[in-house]
């Protein structure tokens, strides 16, 4: 006489199905969390004042041969052949080594001098001026504070309202088009080329 036996379901196959799917989801979530954290150190990195200057051996290995000669050398490129001297878009200028904000296409002008020129720095803080006598004159040099690069020289014959021309060197610098700035861990200063909010609401109403 066959019996028919019922197959019962083991609970225990259950169980091991929801571990694998809790499993996956943790891992998944993991992975989420890690990609984010590094997009973040990577976008902390892009702008860092504060992380370490390389040793200038790791720079002339780092930079090219103008870059290097002009930071490292005070030395000076040639003027209307060098890649910021007739840049109009609208964005920042960074120091070429530690990324620190040096100016801002806002206050550029054409100085004629075949050299980018600024009325003033995004923040004043970030540059410091030395006396330069060198090559028989009296100049007032212009360097990043954190990298302690030679950027340029600043004179007193500049356009309204600050009266200074600092005329810095391409080669020292590196720019940052407005599109890219979140991207580059710059964001903060979007608002520089955004319209008083006041403008902003007349806009909107025209």
């Amino acid at each position: 006489m066959n019996s028919t036996h019922l197959l019962r379901p083991h609970h225990g196959s259950h169980k091991t199905l929801w571990f694998g799917v809790l499993g996956t989801i943790v891992v998944i979530v993991g992975s989420i969390f890690l990609a984010y954290a590094q997009t973040q150190k990577k976008e902390a990195e892009k702008m860092n004042p504060t992380k370490s200057v390389p040793s200038n051996a790791d720079l002339q290995k780092q930079l090219t041969k103008d870059q290097y000669h002009v930071t490292r050398e005070c030395g000076t490129e040639t003027p209307f052949h060098n890649a910021y001297w007739d840049n109009h878009k609208a964005g920042i200028y960074v120091d070429l080594i530690t990324g620190e904000p040096l100016f801002s296409s806002l206050d550029k002008f054409d100085s004629g001098t075949g050299w980018p020129s600024f009325t003033k720095p995004i923040s004043p803080e970030n540059v410091v001026e030395k006396r330069d006598s060198t090559h028989g004159m009296e100049r007032t040099e212009v360097k990043g504070k954190m990298s302690d690069s030679h950027l340029g020289h600043v004179f007193d014959d500049g356009p309204a309202p600050t009266g200074e021309r600092f005329c810095v060197n391409s080669a020292a610098m590196r720019f940052i088009p407005v599109e890219k700035l979140k991207e580059e861990g710059y964001g903060q200063y979007l608002s520089l080329f955004q319209p008083p909010q006041g403008q902003q609401q007349q806009a909107q109403r025209d």
